[in-house]
């Protein structure tokens, strides 16, 4: 039966891992670390075998394989299945009226869930593979590949096993011809026009990444600076609503589309969370915001460009008829494998003969299909050789791999048609991406170049100490290359009210100067602001207590019985209290006195105890009419029984 046949794979799989080193175990793990971890953690190898060829852990790994291994893993599954339908083809429909056990019964036995082992070299002769050369090494290389990531497993008898749900997930793909190498995004055959051969970029890759994640880290900061000043709210149905899209995007000084793809990434990457208020669902920055300020600008920029190559999600990308919003699961389990497909195909195209973005949103879309071949048909064709199922298999495939690519050159991973050198990093190993943001992003200025004009300019990027400093003090006017803050009487009110003196704040300015002195016309502005700071001020009080008779007062201020209200005498004949006007006439009567209550247009109001009344209920039966008024005031009114 089908059943047995499937104990029987796993048998076969459970003792190819019982032959794994400890160190071939854990790096299986580690390449199926996100689709294992959406199942219990299995405890035994029996338990990691049947999580490896469960239906929902092949659905996304398939996903990931590229075209040599799913064609060979295609070709052993259709093979096994037509030699297990030979072997035992499937019973009869049960009767009607049959009972649950004969129903069941007959459902485990449907042929298409057989697993028959094949034999290898049936599998390379359905590929063409049979003749020693570069197609049957690759077949070979696939085959292997697709054992060692638990894919497959060797029988006793040197057969191979494939899972049982593998027919069913592939068989409704045409892969087509096996190809032992990728195709070239930019075939030879296809001419390059010369003015374009012949135009050097003015920059390299290498600079216009620099520039795009030097953008990046300060658009990230300015992002979470504002959502930690206002969290935003989301909708009930969820996500960001528009309105909190637009003050995010025109805080951080990016696009919208841009914008919510900087909130998807680093909520991914754990710096902001959704948190459940009494108004609503909020984002707002979590304490890993604060560490993530402490850290050079390459080790924040890492977080963020990881996420980015995991999501599932194009978060630029909006389908037509859809809302874009912000901070929702996504659900295109596809997407990584498509910037993996994307990243890998540029890594081949040399500078400058790489396809131009298309301009979003697409007008009219390539396709691919046509003879018509472009650059941009070309690249989407090799990208379809490393994930087969991810690329022009996809509804919209055109449109969501121009916005990944789109997204990548944003992120400084692409640049003038092909992978910049971060970009090959990330292709390479996403989490190992400190040492190359290190060598793209110069270390945080501590020190400021304060001028005559009242500017201080930052020839950098400045420190989390020292953006907090100026920012406290003046105000920011412009942002790249070079960051200038302006101090105006206002700004350096505000650092006042924040708790500075003058003299703490010209000693951390002064400090924070590159020439360790400041300019006079600052230290004139300063003084000046300090002098007028304070020359009035303003208590909270709940209520003012006022009389003629200043002994009186003086004996309420020094009275113990009244401390509670924490009387304090601003004038001799007027005395505030810490609260309200009830509870002060309440303390001042318990303590012995008169107090009169007065209104704020200085007239003695009036004290009514106020009535309480309750709401008669309708009376339910009465003999007599609904409109009868002396039933209800009568002693005597009578009730039907």
């Amino acid at each position: 039966m089908t059943n047995l046949d499937a104990v029987e794979g796993l048998d076969a799989l459970t003792r190819s891992l019982a032959r794994r080193t400890p160190e071939q175990l854990a790096a299986l793990l580690t390449r199926h670390a996100e689709p294992l971890a959406r199942r219990p953690a299995p405890t035994e190898l029996r338990g990691l075998a049947s999580t490896l060829w469960s239906y929902e852990t092949l659905h996304q790994l398939v996903v990931h394989l590229d075209h040599p291994r799913l064609t060979v893993l295609a070709t052993a599954a259709r093979l096994s299945q037509e030699r297990a339908g030979q072997a035992a083809p499937g019973p009869a429909a049960p009767a009607p009226g049959a009972d649950y056990q004969s129903l069941m019964a007959h459902r485990l036995s449907f042929a298409h869930l057989a697993t028959e082992p094949v034999p290898a070299q049936d599998v390379f002769a359905a590929l063409d593979a049979t003749s020693p050369g570069p197609t049957r090494t690759a077949a070979e290389n696939a085959l292997r590949a697709l054992c060692d990531d638990g894919l497959a497993a060797p029988a006793e008898d040197g057969t191979i096993v494939v899972p049982p749900r593998a027919p069913q997930l592939l068989a409704g793909h045409d892969l087509g011809p096996f190809l032992a190498d990728v195709p070239r995004p930019v075939p030879d055959d296809i001419a390059v026009p010369e003015e374009r051969a012949a135009t050097i970029p003015p920059t390299s890759p290498h600079d216009e990444s620099r520039a795009a994640v030097a953008n990046l880290a300060a658009t990230v900061e300015r992002l979470l600076a504002s959502l930690a000043a206002q969290p935003a709210a989301l909708r009930k149905s969820g996500g960001l609503t528009v309105r909190e899209i637009k003050r995010l995007a025109k805080a951080a000084g990016a696009a919208e589309p841009l914008t919510r793809l900087l909130l998807d990434l680093t909520l991914a990457a754990g710096l902001i969370a959704l948190t459940r208020t009494p108004s609503g669902i909020t984002a707002l920055p979590t304490g890993a915001y604060d560490d993530w300020l402490t850290r050079p600008p390459g080790a924040r920029v890492a977080p963020v460009l990881a996420a980015w190559s995991d999501l599932w999600d194009v978060p630029t990308h909006t389908p037509f008829g859809e809302t874009a919003t912000a901070l929702v699961r996504g659900h295109d389990r596809h997407a990584p494998a498509l910037r993996h497909a994307l990243l890998a195909a540029l890594d081949t195209v040399p500078l400058g003969a790489g396809p131009l973005l298309p301009a979003l949103p697409l007008s009219e879309p390539p396709q691919p299909e046509t003879d018509h071949r472009t650059p941009w048909t070309d690249l989407l064709r090799a990208a379809d050789w490393y994930r087969p199922l991810a690329v022009t298999r996809r509804p919209m495939a055109e449109e969501r791999a121009a916005h990944t690519l789109h997204e990548a050159a944003y992120l400084g991973l692409a640049a003038h048609g092909t992978l910049t050198p971060l970009g090959r990093a990330l292709l390479a190993d996403p989490q190992s991406l400190d040492e190359p943001l290190a060598a793209l992003l110069p270390p945080l200025l501590e020190q400021a170049h304060f001028q005559a004009d009242l500017t201080a300019v930052v020839p950098g990027r400045p420190s989390a100490a020292l953006t907090g400093l100026l920012a406290s003090a003046a105000d920011r006017e412009s942002e790249g290359h070079a960051v200038t803050w302006r101090f105006t009487p206002h700004s350096v009110r505000r650092a006042l009210d924040s708790g500075h003196t003058a003299a703490t704040l010209v000693d951390d300015l002064t400090r924070a100067s590159a020439t360790d002195t400041l300019p006079q016309p600052l230290g004139y502005l300063i003084q000046d602001a300090a002098r007028a700071h304070g020359r009035m001020r303003v208590l909270p009080v709940a209520c003012c207590i006022r009389s003629d008779d200043e002994a009186l007062l003086k004996e309420l201020a020094a009275h113990r019985a009244l401390r509670a209200l924490e009387l304090r005498e601003i004038a001799p004949t007027v005395l505030v209290s810490g609260q309200p006007p009830t509870a002060t006439l309440d303390a001042l009567r318990a303590a012995g006195y008169a107090p009169a209550l007065e209104s704020d247009t200085g007239t003695t109001t009036v004290e009514r105890l106020p009535a309480h009344r309750a709401t008669a209920p309708a009376v339910a039966g009465c003999r007599l009419s609904s409109v009868c008024r002396g039933c209800m005031g009568s002693p005597r009114r009578r009730w039907a029984r």
